[in-house]
């Protein structure tokens, strides 16, 4: 049988840096193939340079046992290769139709776009991946899992041989994951190949036939799923043992750091409650758009509040912005690292200092010594890889980028730190380390306010579990007792009816 792709002794540098050393890899026809890795492995720079986003500088690659050449993405779209990126690639302001078909949309014989056939054509895909979405709108409207199906649907629509999936269920619900899962299996039942990038190895486990791990830009090996397990890939993946386990704090909370009752704010938050202590890890547990985010955006005062009450530190609190919550010592790490979190073209000592200001300078200027100084703390406490706390962030793998953002708003020494998603989007060592951080601070006194959409997460982390469904509080769990079944049963509550829905997180 002619494999469906080949990557030959592929080898890849950057500014000096060796990102690819001489990786090999082959997928078959039918086959979904998961490409496995820590941050900074080369997972991504391989998928590009085969998708010809990038030039290999050494090695080669073969389509149907025919070798390609001089890869454009262009050239590669018209061989067969689609690719869904991690960082996404559509256009605000354009239509969902107009995305999905850029570049290339039906014309009539006079040249024009034909808009009822591009609509069509739109609709017809999305079809596909079990979701109805209307093709006229903006895509700048739609929530980050719709945008995510509509970047599936717009490398469907070049109909691959081969599809390259680079972390493509971050943002959807277990419900989208499955609906996906099932497009992706009819695409391999047609024979086309999928190379399926993902930290989340429960997904490698339930899709994928063989896996490849990657380790500091070095082919490591090729497994078949079905012959290993998650602690054979782990170490693989990171030459060492990890554990995942939950750890009980070795004492029992303090005060009340925050006290929110009865919290509403507009068609997000109903009535919400919850109470945070010194020393604890309460996690906020939910289905995407469960109203988790907006929230703590309440609390942090990134949202208006229109009723209920705040407690923080005893006395009645009402933030009118983030910098009165800063200055009361809250701090909040934000879902999204890099579109609102950091600023990836400056270095890691700019983003440190970004939210100490004060601390850092000498009347009107800023200290650069002591930011330099603050930056270094940090790097050593938190172990962020980095040549110097000079480099650009934007040049940092996935993991170390969600230290140095939390680096940032452990510089305000805050008492309590609400942290959205902690760890989407890194790796599984990277995972383990962000979770020492948030234990040692909650053994340190912190309160935290965890929101996370991973269950595995959820049960490892928390204390206490408050529950949310459609913008309200529906329950809370012991972290001791609390399961997934338990959690997913309180997330899917119809809060309308108090019956249980088939939604899943």
């Amino acid at each position: 049988m002619v494999l469906r792709l080949e990557v030959r002794n592929v080898s890849k540098s950057f500014l000096g840096v060796r990102a690819l050393d001489k990786v090999s890899l082959s997928v078959a026809p039918g086959e979904i193939h998961a490409l496995l890795g820590e941050n900074g492995a080369g997972k991504s720079t391989l998928s590009k340079i085969v998708a010809g986003v990038y030039d290999a500088d050494e090695g080669e690659i073969l389509l149907d046992g025919k070798p390609l050449h001089g890869l454009t993405e262009a050239s590669a779209a018209r061989a067969g290769i689609g690719i869904v990126h991690q960082e996404g690639s559509l256009i605000d302001h354009l239509s969902v139709s107009e995305n999905i078909y850029s570049g290339r949309p039906p014309t009539s014989f006079l040249g024009q776009i034909d808009r009822r056939k591009l609509r069509s054509w739109s609709a017809e895909l999305l079809a596909q991946l079990g979701l109805h979405i209307d093709p006229d709108s903006r895509v700048a409207d739609l929530p980050s899992a719709l945008r995510q199906v509509v970047e599936i649907a717009k490398a469907l629509s070049h109909r691959p041989k081969l599809l390259i999936l680079d972390e493509p269920t971050a943002a959807l619900t277990l419900t989208e994951t499955d609906e996906l899962f099932g497009v992706v299996r009819n695409l391999a039942s047609q024979g086309v190949a999928v190379i399926y990038v993902s930290h989340r190895l429960g997904e490698i486990f339930e899709l994928c036939h063989r896996v490849t791990i990657l380790r500091d830009g070095h082919y490591v090996d090729t497994v078949k799923v079905s012959e290993t397990n998650t602690e054979a890939l782990i170490r693989l993946m990171v030459g060492r043992d990890l554990e995942f386990a939950r750890e009980p704090a070795s004492a029992p909370p303090g005060e009340a750091l925050i006290e929110a009752h009865a919290i509403s704010s507009g068609p997000d938050v109903h009535e919400a409650s919850i109470t945070v202590r010194r020393g604890e890890i309460v996690c906020l547990a939910g289905l995407v758009g469960s109203g988790r985010t907006e929230f703590c955006e309440v609390l942090f005062g990134a949202r208006r509040r229109e009723s209920g009450e705040v407690m923080f530190k005893g006395r009645s609190f009402r933030p009118r912005q983030p910098r009165d919550a800063m200055r009361a010592g809250i701090g909040m790490v934000c879902e999204d690292r890099k579109e609102t979190g950091l600023f990836l073209e400056r270095n890691l000592v700019e983003n440190t200092a970004v939210t100490v200001l004060d601390a850092v300078s000498t009347g009107l200027v800023v200290s650069w010594a002591k930011a330099g100084a603050l930056a270094e703390t940090f790097r050593e406490s938190l172990g962020i890889v980095t040549p110097s706390v000079y480099q650009k962030v934007g040049l940092l793998s996935g993991g170390n980028q969600q230290k140095v953002l939390l680096a940032k708003w452990l510089a305000t020494k805050p008492a309590l730190l609400i942290v959205d998603e902690p760890t989407r989007g890194v790796d599984v060592g990277a995972r383990s380390e962000i979770y020492r951080i948030l234990r040692e601070l909650r053994s340190e006194g912190v309160g935290l306010l965890v929101v996370s959409s991973d269950l595995p997460e959820v049960l490892a982390l928390a204390d206490r579990i408050v529950v949310m469904a459609d913008g309200r509080t529906v329950g809370e769990l012991s972290g001791a007792e609390a399961d997934e079944v338990s959690i997913l049963r309180l997330a899917t509550v119809n809060t309308q009816t108090g019956l249980e829905t088939m939604e899943t997180a």
